[in-house]
């Protein structure tokens, strides 16, 4: 099958040295972090402001930042003036008279997007209180949920136990309602793996072709999405989203309608990533 690979950079020439590849597949993208400072603006976006799902964090560039060797977005206590604050509205990003907190969201949209291959990113996550890290997929062209959404990782509390999540989500026949292909698996299945977890690195992957979309963590298969069932409903004009190009996000978002409560001790919060690599079949 063909990886369709939009780049607006020459960086798929220039690729730091990696490890083995897996058999029946080549490297076609990858950033390794290997520079320091910023991440490299030909491959990333950043998100600004108050986001979505009335998270707690501002959104700026200031909070990542490439050092030894990896990514590194951070989430920390910041008390300012909101700057969208309007006395008496009803949005949650206006009503709020000061930010509380700030961390950082990258995106590949417009720059690295593509349909069909191998995703993998290595990533030591953190599991405090409040925080709600992800590594995840959007389509550009339609609205959400239409657009299609991948949830390789998530991580946040559900009923306050911590879990791991692995989703998929596409259109209804209701604007704005999306229907879901999810599972949450109790961090303590991890933990009772391996009670170091929480300190170690570990690899995501997600093998997506014409008919699946696989969701592994450290090679366990986390979540099975069948793409015979994923079509839109009518605002979606019944389309296949996952049939169509994604770009990547990865971002730590902090409470919000998923994230809970965040314990002030918890700060600051670290979400390292060594990599993140496109592969496609040979």
């Amino acid at each position: 099958m063909k990886l369709i690979v939009c780049i607006v950079s020459s960086l798929l020439a220039v690729v730091s040295p990696v490890g083995a590849q897996p058999d029946g597949y080549e490297l076609v993208w990858s950033d390794e972090f290997s520079t320091e400072g910023r991440p490299d603006s030909a491959s990333w976006n950043f998100e600004n402001g108050f986001a979505r799902n009335e998270e707690l964090q501002w959104y700026q560039e200031d909070n990542a930042t490439c050092r030894n060797g990896l990514l590194i977005i951070e989430a920390r206590p910041e008390s300012r003036p909101n700057p969208l604050y309007e006395a008496g509205s009803r949005d949650w990003r206006r009503k709020r008279p000061t930010v509380e907190c700030t961390s950082s969201s990258l995106t590949t949209a417009g720059k690295h997007e593509f349909l069909y291959g191998r995703l993998e990113v290595r990533a030591r996550i953190p599991v405090g209180k409040g925080a709600w890290p992800a590594i995840w997929l959007l389509g550009r062209d339609m609205e959400w949920p239409s657009c299609g959404e991948i949830d390789v990782m998530e991580f946040y509390r559900r009923q306050g136990v911590p879990h791991i999540l692995a989703n998929a989500a596409w259109g209804t026949d209701r604007r704005y309602v999306a229907r879901w292909d999810s599972q949450a698996i109790p961090f303590s299945h991890f933990l009772e793996q391996n009670p170091d977890w929480a300190s170690e690195f570990h690899i995501w992957r997600m093998d997506w072709d014409e008919d699946y979309i696989r969701i592994y963590l450290d090679d366990e298969l986390l979540n099975e999405i069948r793409l015979a069932e994923t079509f839109n409903g009518t605002p979606g004009e019944g389309r296949n989203p996952f049939r169509q190009p994604q770009y990547i996000l990865l971002n730590l978002a902090m409470g919000g309608i998923n994230g809970g409560e965040v314990s002030p001790e918890t700060y600051p919060i670290r979400y390292e990533i060594d990599y993140v690599r496109i592969y496609q079949k040979k």
